[in-house]
């Protein structure tokens, strides 16, 4: 009967012991919040696309900025706010090539667990595999149609997943657990200036894009819903404080749009920091860095926004960038006021930390990561060096913005093969209309001066065609008339800046706020098309001619392209799935790997030189430049672009780009006119 009675008694003891005395009113503390963002399975500093090291990504270098960053201030919590487990060949390979199982961690997640992740939300491209894989790879209780149908969770992150704005369709509750609250030992400093130790509550609280619905629609509709950003917040961020949440986080998989509020609009972050009680904004989806002064993303320049300090409707903001190359920190600073803890807005410091130094070296990696997932990393590089044809030429998108398809033309005559081949089999009633397709150059510098496509002539392997076909979509089928198909590619003339041939200071051609992405182009030797830059944006697209003659508005077409766009993805006109025909089982990127291994041998004339567009002629007074990789132009000129030229090898950003000029007057000839190189 002793022993019975001194157990118990040991235990209440020790849990007495670990009660703490509220902090005494007066006392400070400084607490960081460390972000990670669109890590897009970018553990290993490593270029599957290219099979090379590549040290200006990945989170084995962000580790070591995450290791600094804790002995600086021995105060903090580590999120991630998601686009994780998607993005490389490493990626594609757990899903879809050797799907991990229940029992197994996918590669992104062991280093996010070795590292000590705290908290995590879901972005968009974490719904690309489906409901299934991703509530197996989250070890969280739901299942293909958000289900609980597993007893024990599988194998996945340490740390708790929240996602407050999507809901199991039929029964209203949150697909993951909206959010968490998190006690925080820290040290504080007491009134009487002497240290003392207390305890934080931190709720951190999830969001993502609403546009999931229409991006990944074939494994969400009718299985999940979206709430809205605002209306989402409102409704739980009370529920926190009232649960004692003394600092609230919110992780938004989202960037900023001044546009009107709506519910389902894709980037809402700018009203989800107008609700009450928001004590730090963590962001991501865009890709961008914030805070950045010299930031020109509309967004950034926003009224109420404050890209020097990072605030937005002055909350304490930060998004760092995407694959690890950033790490965001924001330090608030805690008062008691005797009854909880209080983060000061105005005294808050935020930035992001770039795993490149000043002087362009990198930090280096964590060595413990790279021993982590080295099997994983060398089975992906073992599947995608699996060969599938040869090219005799090279197939780049350093010059994709002026012309050169080399990189594009194949993509569509893929996706445009395999939606004639399924019509004239299944689909008879269109058997009449023109097939056509469209593609964009995925990888236009975005990310670096190495973020482009680049297959070298010679063998070709499966990397190269993710090189060519980044995302992991699916390839459908729109059936559209002329003047949707105008108005789709007027969309895709966003790329550009509108140039006023008056000028005689340099004019900047690429719209760095429009992505590469959403450059959707033709290459067909039926239609032509002229950009005419000169233009507002929606009246820049001229003569546009199928066999010659001009394209009629009632004139109907197939085009092929991707689930997402023909979703919706983008806020392209007339696209929203209405107007899909066919949804193909097969991804895009399978079908053009299919399509290189029927045809086995590429070459420039019928692969990678039928130009659809070109600039109208415009005699501008100044320069119009762009930017691209340095020691490039020899490939402008293998791809038959005229009147490009070099100003400078190194553009002054300290990025590493080099400033090109193109010539408009030329943009329809076939060689460079003299003197321009």
């Amino acid at each position: 009967m002793r022993i019975l009675f001194i157990v118990p008694l040991a235990a209440l003891l020790a849990a007495c012991s670990s009660i703490r005395a509220p902090a005494p009113q007066g006392s400070k503390a400084t607490f960081a919040i460390l972000e990670t963002t669109d890590l897009h399975a970018n553990v290993r500093s490593y270029d599957y696309y290219k099979l090379a090291p590549d040290a200006a990504l990945g989170l084995e270098r962000t580790a070591t900025l995450i290791r600094q960053a804790r002995k600086e201030f021995p105060n903090s919590l580590l999120l991630d706010n998601g686009d994780t487990i998607q993005g490389t060949a490493l990626g594609d390979y757990q899903a879809l090539v050797a799907p991990v199982g229940c029992g197994q961690t996918l590669a992104i997640y062991k280093a996010m667990n070795a590292l000590g992740f705290e908290g995590g939300s879901v972005g968009n491209h974490e719904f690309n595999w489906g409901l299934d894989f991703l509530g197996q790879v989250t070890a969280s209780h739901f299942g293909a149609e958000g289900a609980n149908v597993r007893a024990q969770p599988c194998a996945g992150p340490s740390f708790p997943m929240v996602l407050a704005n999507v809901v199991d369709a039929r029964t209203g509750i949150p697909l993951f657990a909206p959010y968490r609250i998190i006690e925080k030992r820290v040290s504080a400093t007491g009134p009487d200036g002497k240290p003392l130790a207390a305890t934080v509550k931190v709720g951190i609280i999830g969001f993502t894009t609403p546009a999931i619905m229409g991006w990944d629609k074939r494994w969400l509709e009718g299985r999940v819903r979206t709430e809205g950003w605002r209306e989402t917040a409102q409704r739980y961020i009370p529920e926190m404080r009232a649960k004692g949440a003394e600092v609230i986080v919110a992780i938004a998989h989202a960037g900023l749009d001044g546009a009107a509020y709506a519910p389902s609009m894709e980037n809402g972050s700018l009203y989800l920091a107008q609700v009450p009680g928001i004590d730090a904004l963590l962001l991501g989806h865009s890709h961008d860095v914030f805070p950045n002064a010299a930031g020109k993303a509309a967004g950034f320049n926003l009224p109420d926004v404050d890209k020097v300090n990072g605030r937005v409707h002055g909350v304490p903001t930060v998004m760092p960038g995407l694959w690890g190359k950033h790490l965001g920190v924001i330090q608030l600073a805690l008062r008691h006021d005797g009854r909880r803890w209080i983060a000061d807005a105005g005294a808050a410091k935020v930035e992001t930390r770039s795993i490149q130094r000043p002087d362009r070296s990198f930090v280096e990696p964590d060595a413990e990561l790279a021993a982590l997932v080295r099997a994983e990393h060398e089975a992906t590089i073992a599947y995608v060096k699996t060969p599938i044809g040869d090219t005799d030429f090279r197939m780049s998108a350093y010059f994709a913005d002026v012309g050169d398809v080399s990189a594009i033309q194949i993509v569509n005559q893929a996706q445009a093969d395999y939606v004639r081949r399924h019509v004239r089999a299944n689909l008879p009633q269109y058997a009449q209309l023109p097939v056509l397709s469209m593609s964009a150059p995925f990888k236009t510098g975005a990310a670096g001066v190495a973020d482009y496509t680049d297959v070298a002539p010679g063998n070709m392997a499966l990397n190269n065609a993710a090189d060519l076909y980044l995302y992991p979509n699916d390839l459908h089928a729109v059936k559209i008339d002329g003047a949707t198909l105008k108005a789709w590619l007027e969309k895709s003339a966003g790329r550009f800046n509108t140039i006023d041939p008056t000028l005689s200071e340099p004019q900047e051609l690429v719209n760095a706020g429009f992505a590469g992405f959403n450059f959707d182009m033709l290459t067909d030797p039926d239609v032509r098309y002229q950009i005419d830059v000169t233009q507002a944006p929606g009246q820049r697209i001229k003569g546009l001619a199928w066999r010659g003659q001009p394209v009629r508005a009632e004139q109907e077409f197939i085009v092929a392209t991707n689930n997402f766009r023909a979703s919706g993805g983008g806020g392209f006109p007339g696209l929203d799935g209405s107007k899909t025909i066919f949804a193909s089982p097969d991804n895009n990127r399978a079908v053009l790997i299919a399509y290189i291994k029927s045809v086995r041998h590429l070459a420039r004339a019928a692969n990678g030189s039928a130009r659809s567009w070109r600039f109208a002629p415009v005699k501008s007074k100044g320069a119009v430049v762009f930017r691209s990789a340095p020691g490039k132009l020899a490939l402008a000129r293998e791809a038959g672009l005229a009147g490009i030229s070099v100003l400078k090898e190194e553009d002054g950003s300290g990025k590493g780009y080099a400033l090109y000029a193109i010539d408009l007057r030329f943009s329809e000839a076939s060689a460079s006119p003299a003197g321009r190189e």
